[in-house]
């Protein structure tokens, strides 16, 4: 970790919360398919919806609408976790599938009750389910009837818009290309977005300064080795 230079004050830690609600999802092409299936909800196509998508791809900020407008409850489908009961008494939504696992028996019986009960139930991916480690042949016929929604890596337009918004949130305004140059140099994510923006802040309140092209360059070289505080050298 590289110690702050000696003009730079380190700013006191706020709790940011950006806004993450529906009239602040912002859409382009990777995600218009996955927004339209969250705003069609009850009426989807099957009782059970995954949206499949890279990390930072908006999984989980369209997870988070659909589980407040549905008051969904979150499971997570082992023995003895509540998830049976909570498919029985209404929407569910289990995210990170693949990297949180399941028990096989545990999730037949929730899609069972979803479909049973008129229920619905929303899962995130990062792998299709046909990658799953599923052994029950039920689950897998189960698998095989959900409706599968991919969401691709988000584009220079999803990425610029998202930056602006992110930056916006802070009240801070950035110039048009400023947002270019970060876009075509940074890792194509909605998480890189939010670390260079949250690292870009924290930085320029250090020196007292605008954002610029040089702090840019500065963070996204850090952000590229791995660099954990993004402050310089």
């Amino acid at each position: 970790m590289k110690s702050p230079k000696a003009t730079e004050q380190l700013p006191l830690t706020f709790q940011h919360v950006p806004a993450s609600g529906r009239d602040d999802l912002l859409i382009s092409d990777p995600l218009s398919a996955a927004v339209t299936v969250v705003d069609a909800w009850p009426n989807w196509p099957s009782p059970v919806v995954i949206l499949a998508g890279p990390v930072g791809s908006g999984k989980s900020h369209l997870a988070t609408i659909w589980r407040e407008k549905a008051g969904a409850v979150e499971i997570h489908p082992v023995k003895g976790a509540g998830a049976e009961e909570a498919a029985a008494a209404g929407p569910v939504l289990f995210e990170d599938v693949d990297r949180r696992g399941f028990d096989d028996r545990s999730l037949f019986h929730v899609i069972n009750n979803v479909r049973q009960l008129g229920h619905t139930l929303l899962m995130t991916t990062r792998l299709w389910p046909m990658s799953w480690p599923v052994e029950l042949p039920d689950l897998r016929s189960r698998l095989k009837a959900a409706t599968v929604v991919e969401i691709g890596e988000p584009d220079d337009e999803l990425l610029s818009q998202v930056i602006v918004k992110l930056f916006a949130d802070r009240q801070l305004f950035v110039d048009d290309r400023l947002v270019s140059y970060m876009v075509a140099r940074m890792e194509r994510s909605l998480d890189a977005a939010q670390t260079l923006v949250e690292r870009l802040d924290r930085l320029a309140l250090a020196r007292g300064s605008r954002i610029t092209r040089a702090m840019a360059q500065e963070v996204l070289g850090d952000m590229a080795e791995g660099d954990g505080d993004g402050l310089g050298d």
